[in-house]
């Protein structure tokens, strides 16, 4: 780590530090929840096509929660279900899941 940064700007480092804390704790809970077969979408993700498809479906799953984020910000207004702040965590996982989908490491 570069420890100028880390003098510069501390606050910024460790809310990243705790939000990354967060979100392996929210990884936990969802993999236990839903298993790899969730974004595996039934396939051993073997080849190039398999994973192709799971990372389309993480790209539809993503883009959901990016429109959503959109029209809650567009009306200003808190939802009733589903806080700005879930949907982010949410948008978050996905990106780091696909990105170990992507290096092969998905399921195992």
């Amino acid at each position: 780590m570069d420890t100028l940064i880390e003098s510069k700007y501390p606050e910024t480092l460790e809310a990243l530090n705790t939000l990354q804390k967060m979100q392996l704790e929210l990884f936990y809970k969802k993999l236990s929840d839903y298993g790899p077969g969730n974004i595996s979408l039934g396939t051993r993700l073997e080849n190039e096509e398999d994973i192709n498809f799971a990372l389309l479906a993480i790209a539809f799953r993503m883009n959901d929660k990016v429109q959503r984020l959109m029209n809650l910000l567009k009306r200003n207004t808190n939802p009733q279900n589903e806080p700005i702040i879930d949907t982010l965590d949410d948008l978050a996982t996905y990106a780091l899941i696909a990105r170990i989908v992507m290096a092969g490491n998905w399921g195992k």
